[in-house]
């Protein structure tokens, strides 16, 4: 059974746990620093209000159910979709989804390897 490392993202008051592979979770917590070091550079209108990632742990018990538990691939997928939308193709945008899908690209192909 893989190892998987959970991580705790936060926006405003609400609360969501990733969980990765703990192999990606450095990627993760890279992606989350960069995203939020250029979004503010992005001048669209629909720049999206990203969570932070707050905290990291390898073993979850959660006991509140109202705190979503949220794949990796399908986080990395549903910030792939949020950033494509964005209405401008200038740097940084070009830059962050290229990293957002190559993080993607490499959790597909760890499930993958996984589940067969």
């Amino acid at each position: 059974m893989p190892t998987m490392r959970y991580g705790l993202l936060q926006l405003g008051d609400g609360l969501e746990f990733v969980e990765m592979p703990a192999t990606h979770m450095y990627q993760l917590t890279a992606l989350n620093r960069r995203l939020h070091k250029e979004v503010e550079k992005l001048s669209a209108d629909n720049v999206p209000a990203l969570p932070r990632l707050i905290a990291e742990c390898d073993n979850l018990d959660l006991v509140e159910r109202s705190i979503p538990l949220t794949g990796g691939l399908d986080y990395i997928n549903r910030l792939e979709r949020t950033f494509a939308e964005i209405r401008e193709s200038a740097y940084p945008l070009i830059s962050l989804l290229t990293e957002i899908r190559a993080l993607q690209a490499q959790l597909e192909q760890w499930y993958e390897e996984e589940l067969a």
